[in-house]
């Protein structure tokens, strides 16, 4: 008789869900998506999913993925939103998976208009679907799988495995995408949090800290977009005792955020020599590294030791580096 192997015993869904967060790096973030639907269509047997990704407020798709559909189909699905009873469910029964037999009987989903206009000409028969709210950036994610078969109908396990998978889907991808930009963006402060906008602010991923941050400062927040104006791509600005960096990202933008702390209330030039400074370096040396005369770093020096309110090399360079507190 033969014996089953430890990795025959791992539960499929679990070894989904380490793959997701393993291949975070290893899969680049613009195919992320599709390649993560393609190991949960293994998974969950289907001919089909979408993954569609946007603000609720809106409700409409910012960013939408598909697996064995044709790319025509999210706009037609789109378009025929209205005539879907599955949407007011999933929205109220947020994290929950839903099939189309659960709230309409077979007899009338195949005489409906919704089915003759939306989902008959691709072969689409069943549906299950399953919807996740993230309430602090407004950003709501919709995964359905899709069978062409109508005498396969999605069962209860089919239901408890898109459960479990779905929210470390959508957050190994946010995962994915911020691990990529952080190789991009090395010099950011470890104590950041980032998101990626549209050009009008509206969140399209944010990460826990970027909304811990604001949350902590701005509770009355509007929940979808940014609090704050954009800088502009390129530059940084202060608001209130956060700093706020802005980069582009094609269409979209980077913003980073983290705590203002006194070299960040600096100029670009102060905190270039003073970090030259810090490292030891005398003013001629300093000079000749950044591309000044002398006298010039020895006026901004002045200024600085006003701003910062110290008076000496060796509290600057510990302003610049830090000793850590010795253990009680």
């Amino acid at each position: 008789m033969p014996q089953s192997s430890p990795a025959d015993a791992i539960d499929p869904v679990d070894r989904l869900i380490a793959r997701l967060y393993r291949s975070g790096l290893m899969i680049e973030a613009s195919q992320f998506r599709s390649w993560a639907l393609a190991q949960l269509a293994r998974m969950v047997s289907c001919d089909g999913v979408l993954w569609g990704s946007g603000v609720i407020a809106e409700m409409k798709f910012q960013t939408v993925t598909v697996h064995g559909l044709p790319p025509e189909f999210p706009q037609k699905l789109q378009s025929t939103i209205a005539l879907n009873p599955m949407l007011p469910q999933i929205l109220r029964n947020i994290d929950t998976p839903i099939a189309m037999q659960d709230i309409f009987p077979d007899d009338e989903f195949y005489a409906s208009e919704l089915y003759r206009g939306t989902f008959a000409p691709f072969g689409i028969n069943r549906l299950l679907s399953t919807a996740h709210l993230d309430r602090r950036s407004g950003l709501y994610s919709l995964l359905t799988l899709y069978r062409k078969d109508r005498n396969a109908p999605f069962t209860d396990d089919d239901k408890l495995r898109q459960k479990r998978a779905s929210y470390h889907l959508f957050n190994a991808s946010s995962h994915s995408l911020f691990l990529h930009l952080a190789q991009t963006y090395a010099d950011r402060p470890a104590n950041s949090g980032a998101a990626v906008v549209n050009i009008e602010g509206i969140f399209h991923e944010a990460q826990p800290r970027f909304l811990d941050m604001l949350d902590e400062r701005m509770p009355n927040r509007e929940v979808q977009r940014l609090p704050f104006p954009m800088p502009a791509p390129g530059t940084c600005e202060t608001h209130d005792d956060l700093m706020v960096r802005c980069e582009s990202l094609g269409e979209l933008y980077l913003i980073i955020i983290w705590p203002a702390g006194p070299l960040d209330r600096l100029t670009a030039r102060e905190r270039e020599i003073v970090y030259s400074v810090a490292q030891g370096l005398s003013f001629k040396q300093a000079a000749k590294k950044i591309g000044v005369a002398p006298s010039t770093v020895a006026n901004h020096l002045y200024r600085v030791y006003r701003k910062l309110g110290v008076y000496s090399r060796t509290e600057l360079a510990e302003l610049v580096h830090p000793q850590s507190t010795p253990p009680p």
